[in-house]
């Protein structure tokens, strides 16, 4: 570099020390530009490009600094005076010569540069667009473009978009403006337009620039951006448009940058702006009206599914349509709008088009309009709304040609035939109405995979190509070229050369395609693979269908799955510049190396292999490590770097991908830091993502902006009721401000109501048919709903999107039915989370209801009618019930949602990811197919002469289960031991070192869940890589963490035996060896329990019972269970103990390991003996209460109380009942058996087919039924009708009584009082 030079002294002081330092010289440099006495570019050879990051001077200087050879090696100890370094003092040396430096630079980046531009030191280039600019399909731009605009509005587009990709923007005197109503088009051009000069745009207000007070307006336009974006603009109300004609017109202007010099500069930018409010022109401001290329959409618009899929596949087509447009601008020439002037902006402004409107009915009836009567309506107008800026009556005349077809002076007018001067007719009516589209197709997937010859094949013929292994891993070597394996002899690496006869010698035209094998293809041949999954996190061909029709059409075939889908490329570029994720659930997958594609031939498509050149992510810098962001301030600054995109490919969501993991590494650094106050600038900036800004705007959402230190702060100042706003809004981001919400939709009514979590009732805001921005802010918002990721999030994607309520209602019956593709994929993650989701406990919201004794609402109106509007109140009603209940769930399950969080934090994914995934993340971190590591054994080896046959597992001539073992021998006990194994199937898991290196992690998980349990919390502490150390600052919270361990040990076990893949699935595993290992276990503990002359009479999975237990025969159950590496717990021992069947039982506890309160209570499981009136009366004796006899009846269909011949009806339902005598009373609720002429009916369910058919709702035949709430009401607890209960109590002792004996007899077991008023009950 020629402005600097490495030189060596001697320490001053010092002796035996030389030092290395830089020397900066006096000259006009060729390799460092300054600009306003400051830092603007310095010349990066390896790069081969200009840089602008000033920190690259210091990493520059310091190789050099680095790779100096001293003149006297060896007798000097060295001291290399580093610019990273702060103490060596070069860094501010380096900065006070600048500042002493006259400006000498040379504008950067004069023109676009593409992936395929050669480039040299004095084309002043410091970056590249990441596509080649080359003719190619522009199928997809033709389409929209087509739609959104007719074809002279078109051709401005194409025109300037060539303009700036020849260069000749730099010269136009044009800024382009698109005007038109909102959702018409404006920000779908604007965001393609973004992306084909992705780096080469910067955001601008043009408001701002045309004002008379902003001094820093230009500060955005320091680095001369190719194309300014204002996707928001308003220059209706100009009051200085100098600067703005000045920068259109690129002559040169000065620039007043905050903390800096003034310098002179001249603008090559090109600006496209948005409005939906046309330009004020005054004759004062006429030098705009000459410089205003506007553009005007058609009013037409894509059905929204086709919309999304054809801007997917743009981002594939941006180098041919950058070609196409340079071609259309050069065919119509530079000055092919040099005398155009934009006449229908020049004629409209804001006021007038109000009064246009608010005069809409009278205008539109008459079809015309007298200029007199025009001006008396404009009088009125102008007097009601207090409107300042008058136009004159020839004004006026000039602004009502905009809105009418035809103008005459004189006229006679139809029918009368009387004449008029000034005459306006043919009123415009359509420029008030909303355009709309066809009906869009549900299932309209372009991929048709029906051929089952492989164009592949025949095109990879004479490529090498070999048969996988049992396990899946090729067979042979690639080459017989250099490699190193370990030698098991010596433990050492050694290097070795592949025999011949070990390395491939076959082609694919050689091997069957429809087997497995692999295949070696070019370097540039690239497959996209699709691998999105349902909501069971099972892989969905649908989806996959449907994601991959949007991509530019190519040779496509299933996965060896047959769910997933390989798009096959050629990429232009260079392959291993590419990103390996193109988003969650699509992969790119690039051979390099020996690398090859693994694949099985079944069905495919005819298309021959495509090119690609653009739309695929490339590989990012690493963000930063924590270390190096050192206060608050340097975080700021981060951010503000990721808002100008000059991070990544300066896209917005890599963007916002960045700002959230410096937030998060700066959050995990234990750093204080508030930057609350930018949370609003981050979102609005989320929201700007042309694609993705759903995404975006929930990854906000998630992101740390205070430091956990601050957060306390702000809550203990909260309390004290002194508390900033800026403090406030993260706050209310991580407690107070989450939104529950709730949808109902019907063919003409869509409901939305939300509430703060903890606001009252009457706060709730209820919108009804609400508009696309009103869905838009509460998207935006922290939203909590109940199963949301299954139905309200997709209603109000689609309602964002422009739904109709008549499409929300389509849409919400095929969600409802399961139609394949209804839901949408980005939908997923509009909450913030999802309480059925989290839920450890699974019921519906009105069962949750009916157990919590929240208030139970049904509807009762038909969802497939039209609901007369003078019930719309009744569907809100039932809407805000359903909100309240669900705050009401929302709190029952803290414990469930504090172990989300902790997951969450855990596993680095955010609170609305799958508890399986969340657990996933945690053990395999971001590896996407760790069963390369895991292991398979066969369970023979342990325990000799086990079978697997047909789907069954036998051992010692039994039958052991696939789940567990379970064994019973029916009867009542005394003193029968309880023992149950520690966490079974976790040890299991260990036992079998099932994870392979992954199994160490999943122990970590147990092990710290037992040391809390323990309250070995320091043991915990060092648990997982320190991880849960925070959570355990304060131990009362240690409960909820342990529960967080237990749900993800809990999901591992459900997901190595689930019949769908996932992360934990080894495919080997067809006998479910987790749970197996266990089963065989039990079983060899039975027979080795009965050997040592001890019965055993219950078996369940993990646990055994053994009456007359003795300390010997305890002892002897531990002890054997070490050896197979379980540990046992004798948690207690059943004094009295009646088994039915392998699952029911009831038992009085005569010791406990941890509780002696619990001596003497009792145990039960199956409903008849846990139902509260039956345990109460013969086991706890414990008063009944009303809800003791209340049954809570659930159906899949509907329930109705049917009075039908009954003369008793209650006059409370004579509004209620439908034609048949029937009561709706919803799918679930809460009832008591009342006597007969109490009022009421039988209870009934609809049937699933036939809804004209009606049967018993199980367990209600014989009595008569009223609604809970009812009976309270009416006061009628006094005509509950005894005898149901009587049957169950009889029905539960007849149960006992078959298994009582002369010793053993019923009166012993449940007591001789007891026994008596059964008899007197019975009586």
């Amino acid at each position: 570099m020629d402005f600097v030079h490495i030189l060596e002294k001697e320490a001053a002081g010092k002796k035996n020390l030389i030092e290395i330092y830089p020397s900066f010289k006096v000259l006009r440099s060729k390799d460092l530009m300054i600009r306003g006495k400051a830092f603007y570019a310095i010349w990066d050879e390896a790069a081969g490009m200009w840089s602008t990051d000033e920190f690259d001077v210091q990493r520059l200087v310091d190789e050099e600094i680095r790779k100096y050879e001293v003149k006297t090696p060896g007798i000097f100890e060295q001291y290399r005076k580093y610019l990273g370094n702060w103490e060596t003092n070069s860094w501010m040396t380096y900065r006070n010569y600048v500042t002493h430096l006259e400006n000498h630079y040379h504008q950067l980046d004069e023109n676009v540069t593409f992936a395929n531009t050669e480039v040299k030191k004095e084309d002043y280039v410091t970056k590249r667009l990441p596509y080649s600019l080359a003719h190619g399909d522009i199928s997809a731009w033709d389409e929209v473009v087509s739609t959104l605009y007719d074809e002279e509005q078109r051709r401005k587009i194409e025109w300037a978009i060539g303009a700036i990709v020849t260069g000749d923007s730099k010269t136009i005197q044009k800024a382009l403006v698109f005007y038109g109503d909102p959702g018409a088009g404006k920000g779908t051009m604007i965001g393609i337009m973004q992306e084909l000069f992705e780096g080469y745009w910067e955001a601008f207000s043009a408001k701002e620039l045309t004002g008379a007070t902003n001094q820093f307006a230009l500060e955005a336009f320091k680095m001369n951006p190719m194309v300014a974006f204002d996707g928001d603009g308003d220059l209706s109300k100009i009051t200085d448009n100098t600067k703005f004609n000045s920068m259109i017109s690129h002559e040169p202007i000065q620039i007043n940058e905050k903390n800096k010099p003034l310098y002179t500069s001249r603008f090559d930018t090109f600006f496209v702006i948005a409005s939906n409010s046309p330009i004020r022109f005054t004759d004062s401001r006429s030098g705009l009206i000459r410089r205003i290329l506007d553009v005007h959409p058609s009013g037409r618009l894509l059905p929204p599914r086709k919309y999304q899929a054809l801007l997917t596949q743009i981002k594939f087509e941006l180098g041919a349509i950058a070609a196409h447009c340079r071609d259309v601008y050069l065919s119509m020439g530079k000055d092919y709008y040099s005398g155009y002037r934009p006449i229908e902006m020049m004629l409209q402004t804001d006021v007038f088009f109000n009064f246009i409107e608010d005069n809409y009915d009278i205008f539109k009836s008459q079809d015309g309009v007298t200029l007199n009567q025009a001006w008396a309506m404009y009088q009125e107008f102008i007097k009601e709304s207090g409107v300042e800026y008058k136009l004159a009556k020839h004004k006026l005349r000039d602004e009502l040609k905009s809105y009418f077809e035809n103008f005459e002076e004189r006229t006679a007018v139809q029918p009368n035939g009387e004449r008029y001067r000034s005459y306006f007719s043919g009123f415009k009516a359509d420029r008030f109405k909303s355009p709309t589209g066809k009906k869009e197709p549900q299932h309209m997937f372009s991929l048709v995979m029906e051929e089952h010859e492989s164009l592949f094949d025949k095109a990879f013929s004479s490529y090498p190509a070999q048969y996988a292994k049992e396990d899946g891993t090729p067979r042979l070597y690639w080459d017989n070229g250099l490699r190193t394996k370990l030698d098991e002899r010596t433990g050492k690496v050694v290097e070795f050369v592949p025999e011949d006869r070990a390395v491939v010698q076959t082609t694919l035209s050689d091997i069957d395609t429809s087997k497995e094998h692999y295949v070696k293809v070019p370097h540039n041949h690239i497959v996209i693979d699709f691998d999105l999954t349902d909501k069971d996190d099972k892989k969905s061909a649908e989806r996959n269908l449907e994601a991959a029709s949007q991509w530019p059409p190519t040779y496509a075939e299933f996965s060896k799955s047959g769910e997933g889908i390989h798009l096959h490329y050629n990429y232009t570029g260079d392959p291993d510049e590419l990103s390996a994720l193109y988003e969650p659930g699509i992969e790119i997958k690039v051979y390099t190396g020996n690398g090859s594609l693994r694949r099985r031939l079944s069905l495919c498509n005819n298309v021959d292999i495509a090119e690609i050149s653009s739309g695929l992510p490339l590989k990012e810098k690493k963000v930063m490590n924590q270390n190096e962001i050192e206060d608050e301030k340097h975080l700021r600054a981060l951010i503000n770097k990721a808002l100008r995109k000059e991070v990544g490919n300066g896209a917005t969501k890599p963007s916002v991908d960045y700002i959230y993991k410096v937030l998060e590494d700066f959050y995990k650094s234990g750093k204080p830091y508030n930057v609350t106050d930018m949370r609003n600038r981050i979102l609005s900036f989320a929201a700007l993502s042309t694609n993705q800004a759903i995404v975006a705007m929930k990854m906000v959402q998630n992101m740390k902006f205070a430091s956990e230190e601050v957060i306390e702060k702000i809550e203990e100042a909260e309390a004290d009721g002194e508390i900033p706003d800026t403090f406030k809004s993260q706050k209310t981001l991580d407690v107070e401000k989450e939104v529950i919400f709730d949808v109902e939709v019907f063919p003409n009514l869509f409901v939305v109501v939300w509430g703060y979590k903890d606001a009252p009732r009457e706060q709730n805001v209820v919108m009804v048919n609400p508009s696309q921005a009103e869905i838009a802010k509460l998207m935006s918002m922290k939203l909590v709903g109940f199963n949301c990721r299954r139905y309200d999030n997709h209603i109000l994607y689609a309602a964002y999107m422009g739904y109709t309520v008549e499409q929300l209602y389509k849409k919400s019956q095929q969600i409802i039915s399961g139609t394949p593709g209804a839901l949408f994929g980005q939908a997923y993650d509009i909450s913030y989370t999802d309480i059925f989701d989290f839920a450890t406990e699974k019921n519906s919201l009105k069962l949750w209801e009916l157990k919590l004794g929240i208030n139970h609402l049904e509807l009762g109106l038909p969802w497939d009618q039209p609901v007369p509007k003078e019930l719309w109140d009744k569907v809100v009603e039932y809407c805000i019930n359903d909100v309240e209940a669900t705050k009401v769930v929302r709190k029952h399950l803290e414990a469930d949602f504090i172990a989300r969080q902790i997951l969450s934090d855990l596993s680095g994914l955010n609170m609305n990811a799958s508890t399986n995934a969340h657990t996933a993340r945690i053990i395999f971190g971001t590896e996407r197919r760790p069963q390369a590591s895991f292991k398979y054994k066969n369970l023979a080896e342990t325990f000799p002469g086990y079978k697997f046959d047909q789907g069954k597992s036998y051992y010692r001539e039994e039958i052991t289960g696939e789940g567990g073992y379970v064994y019973a021998e029916p009867g009542i006990y005394t003193d029968v031991a309880v023992l149950d194994v520690t966490s079974m199937h976790p040890t299991s898991i260990e036992q079998l070192d099932l994870f392979g290196e992954y199994t160490e992690k999943f122990s970590d998980i147990k092990k710290a869940r037992i040391a809390i349990k323990r309250k070995d919390f320091d043991a915990a502490r060092t648990l997982m890589g320190g991880k849960l150390a925070r959570h355990l600052n304060d131990t009362s919270q240690a409960k909820a963490l342990s529960n967080a361990l237990k749900i993800a040990i809990n999901s591992v076990y459900g997901m190595t035996s689930a019949r769908f893949e996932n992360s934990f699935k080894d495919p080997r595993n067809i006998d479910n060896i987790v749970a197996k290992r266990g089963a065989l276990f039990m079983v060899e503990l039975k027979h080795a329990v009965q050997e040592q002359g001890f019965q055993v009479v219950h078996i369940k999975t993990d646990s055994i019972k053994i009456p007359n237990a003795t300390p010997e025969i305890i002892a002897f159950v531990m002890e054997f269970g070490v050896k197979y590496g379980y540990e046992f717990e004798h948690e207690e021992t059943f004094s009295k103990f009646c088994l039915v069947n392998d699952a029911v039982y009831v038992a009085q506890i005569g010791w406990h390991a941890e509780d002696e309160s619990k001596v003497g209570t009792w145990e039960t499981t199956g409903a008849q003996f846990q139902h509260p009136y039956v345990k109460k009366f013969l086991f706890t004796h414990e008063p009944i209460e009303f809800d003791d006899m209340c049954e809570i009846k659930t159906v899949n269909t509907a329930m109705y109380l049917d009075y039908t011949g009954l003369d008793d009806t209650p006059m409370a339902f004579a509004d209620t009942l439908n034609s048949n005598l029937q009561k709706f009373v919803g799918k679930a609720g809460k009832f008591c058996p009342v006597k007969p002429g109490a009022g009421g009916g039988f209870l009934l369910r609809q049937d699933k087919t036939d809804l004209q058919k009606f049967a018993a709702v199980t367990g209600t035949k014989d009595f008569f039924w009223l609604e809970s709430e009812m009976v309270k009401t009416l006061k009628l607890e006094d005509q509950i009708d005894q005898k149901y209960f009587t049957r169950l109590v009889d029905s539960a002792v007849a149960q006992i009584k078959k298994y009582t004996n002369d010793i053993q007899s019923y009166e012993w077991f449940v007591g001789a009082d007891t026994a008596r008023e059964v008899e007197k009950l019975a009586a």
